[in-house]
């Protein structure tokens, strides 16, 4: 009855439902933790992070995955040169983002200690999830690749709880610790489970030029994939009072957090793609239409849903953040966009 994609559509979209519940319960907890000013500082530190963490692996993660789909005895060539490669670029990236987050943020006394955490997360730890996943994803094993993904989440979801709990003097610092140290608890916990043992250290190399070429494409689209879904919230921080760039940054996260069907089902259908894009170009373009008119219709009927749940979505952040619900009508006209750009 279902195809392929749309059975690990299925699969994937239940574990993104729990993803999605993960992050519903972080982003309430840490928002009314933080207030409106620290959580637009912590989410501008963030979305600043993930974007240039997009570009630690420069794209090796992805060329990885798509050798894997169609050659899966490469594994041990191609992974020491795409480990070697984001360690490399993860440390010139770290060190850019800590002197970019100092100069943005210098007038609103964040910590060093915070920015230097929530960078050492993005930039030199949860790249390294990256391969892991994409070596299940080459394997149609998309759910897992996926609950590798949500396992960081998932322990900073305890963290948050645990500093709600301890209620501290200064809990943006202490749920930035939880949040490396999550990363790091992940990553430790999900090579333990790989059926494979990555390749020592001392094997690793960084790509050559040509390698380098060859990625650059994927690093290029990787950036501008999730560029526009955070340097938004980066920019709010400039733009805006942090009080309201928290507001809108919170908003922002529940839009974003409702997208993940339509992240599910392209996931379930890269693998294909790698495999098929050159030796079927009729059914890949008829596949990539379905996939726009899907994600148009889903945003549509997400949007309308939205819109009417405003009210009690912001109610749930409490009287700080009473602007929510007019920031979301206003989100809602984005959401169009938003899928089709995920699909594209």
């Amino acid at each position: 009855m279902f195809g392929p994609i749309a059975r690990n559509t299925l699969r994937t979209s239940t574990v993104f439902g729990v993803r999605l519940l993960i992050q519903a319960g972080t982003l309430l907890i840490v928002a009314r933790l933080l207030g409106p000013h620290n959580y637009g500082a912590f989410a501008g530190l963030a979305a600043l992070a993930v974007i240039l963490g997009t570009l630690s692996t420069f794209g090796t993660h992805i060329v990885f995955l798509a050798e894997m789909s169609k050659t899966p005895g490469k594994r041990d060539t191609l992974l020491p040169t795409a480990l070697g490669t984001t360690l490399v670029c993860g440390s010139i990236l770290f060190a850019v983002y800590v002197l970019i987050a100092i100069a943005l943020f210098k007038r609103h006394d964040i910590p060093i200690e915070v920015i230097a955490s929530l960078g050492f997360a993005e930039l030199l730890i949860q790249p390294f999830l990256n391969f892991p996943s994409a070596e299940h994803l080459a394997h149609h094993r998309v759910a897992t690749s996926q609950w590798i993904m949500i396992t960081p989440l998932a322990l900073r979801l305890g963290v948050a709880v645990i500093i709600w709990t301890a209620q501290p003097a200064t809990p943006l610092l202490y749920y930035a610790y939880g949040y490396v140290l999550a990363s790091a608890v992940a990553l430790s916990l999900t090579l333990q489970r790989m059926p494979q043992p990555w390749p020592r250290i001392r094997n690793w190399r960084v790509a050559r030029l040509p390698e380098l070429r060859h990625a650059a494409g994927y690093a290029a689209m990787n950036i501008t994939a999730a560029g526009p879904a955070e340097l938004d919230k980066t920019l709010a921080t400039r733009l805006l009072p942090l009080g309201a760039a928290g507001i809108y940054a919170a908003s922002a996260r529940v839009i974003g957090a409702f997208t993940l069907p339509v992240i599910a089902m392209m996931l379930s259908a890269l693998p294909r793609l790698f495999r098929e894009g050159h030796t079927h170009p009729l059914k890949t373009a008829r596949l990539l239409r379905w996939t726009f008119v899907v994600s148009l219709l889903y945003s549509l009927v997400l949007g309308m849903a939205i819109w009417i749940l405003a009210l009690p979505i912001s109610e749930l952040f409490g009287p700080r953040y009473h602007d929510i619900a007019e920031t979301l009508h206003w989100l809602c006209l984005a959401l169009p966009g938003l899928t089709l750009r995920i699909s594209a």
